[in-house]
């Protein structure tokens, strides 16, 4: 696993192999990062991470949100529960040198309590596919959110996002669905 683009470009970041299932870590391939990323910047789109608050849920190595540091967003938060995941993230917060743009909060997406700071404008959601944990998470951290954030869902199946969210694009990549959504304007 590495950054694709931006200032941090070819940076590895710490092994997980295929994956811990223990862990419930399923990093999202450089394939498909790479994908969501030249869509976000050439998908007409504008430049949607130039100076963004980023919001990585389920955020387990943190690849999505530090691609999207290295990409031009000023800080990134990574909402993440579980053990070995926090291990990876911090480490590979520390590998990027971008420990004074990030946040870590270990709490439950689904059940994430108050924002502790400003709204997010991208948010980034890679739930366990197939438990509609994305569903409840998105519901939970629409609060959250600034009006027309950009949300980026990645799970294995068409999901259902709350009332008011638009959908604007849906791609494929192998048993990975990418689906785009922009939060209600107020």
């Amino acid at each position: 696993m590495r950054i694709i683009g931006g200032s941090a470009r070819g940076l590895h970041l710490a092994p997980v192999g295929e994956g811990d299932a223990k862990a419930h870590l399923r990093p999202t391939s450089d394939r498909v990062r790479e994908s969501i990323f030249n869509l976000l910047i050439n998908g007409g789109y504008g430049n949607p991470l130039r100076e963004a608050r980023v919001l990585d849920v389920f955020a387990g190595t943190g690849a999505l949100g530090l691609e999207a540091l290295s990409r031009g967003a000023a800080t990134a938060t990574f909402i993440e529960n579980g053990a070995a995941a926090t291990v990876l993230l911090k480490r590979n917060i520390a590998l990027m040198r971008a420990e004074t743009r990030c946040d870590i909060l270990r709490r439950d997406a689904t059940k994430p309590g108050p924002n502790p700071g400003a709204a997010y404008d991208v948010i980034f959601l890679d739930p366990p596919y197939g438990k509609a944990m994305g569903e409840a998470a998105l519901a939970a951290l629409a609060p959250w959110l600034a009006p027309e954030a950009l949300v980026i869902w990645e799970e294995s199946t068409a999901p259902q996002p709350p009332a008011g969210f638009t959908p604007l694009d849906q791609r494929k990549y192998g048993d990975t669905l990418v689906t785009l959504l922009k939060a209600p304007t107020a």
